[in-house]
């Protein structure tokens, strides 16, 4: 399973004032709250721990069919992390993911895998190779394969980002 998620920062600062009144403790537990505010970038650490919450979501969702997105109950923790990216870990009801994050001048893009030898064989596909089941979820067709291999599909402003486990 693979989940992704990618922040336009340029299209975040026009559309989500992150500093308003409630946002931080409604979307961050404690933990995450102190690693924002301890950070000498808290604007990269809001959208990078948004993205790692939001890729893991993808694949909880996909696994559980549920629909309940409650950013606040996915935990994020970082294992190692440098200017311009990070590995981590999100916990979602006794489920750990792996994230890889990369940050760029203008997006953060994040790739969440429930196996950790997965993240590194994570392939970018073009839009033109996915098709949906017939639950509406995107994949794309293998040969020698019955069902379809998901692929995780995001986009934010400018950017779109299509990823699969190879």
């Amino acid at each position: 399973m693979i989940g992704n998620d990618i922040v336009d920062l340029v299209q975040s600062r026009k559309d989500s004032n992150w500093r308003r009144r409630g946002f931080i403790t409604k979307i961050f537990n404690e933990n995450e709250q102190l690693l924002i505010a301890n950070s000498y970038d808290p604007e990269i650490v809001v959208w990078l721990l948004w993205s790692m919450k939001e890729a893991a979501y993808k694949i909880w969702n996909r696994e559980t069919g549920s629909r309940k997105y409650e950013p606040i109950a996915l935990q994020c923790s970082f294992v190692e992390r440098s200017c311009g990216s990070a590995v981590g870990e999100v916990i979602c009801e006794e489920n750990r993911y792996y994230t890889k994050t990369i940050v760029g001048p203008d997006f953060i893009h994040t790739t969440a895998v429930k196996v950790l030898d997965h993240l590194d064989h994570v392939v970018e596909l073009k839009r033109c190779q996915v098709v949906k089941d017939p639950l509406g979820l995107p994949g794309i067709a293998m040969e020698g394969r019955r069902e379809l291999l998901p692929v995780s599909i995001s986009n934010h402003g400018r950017f779109e980002k299509i990823v699969a486990v190879f």
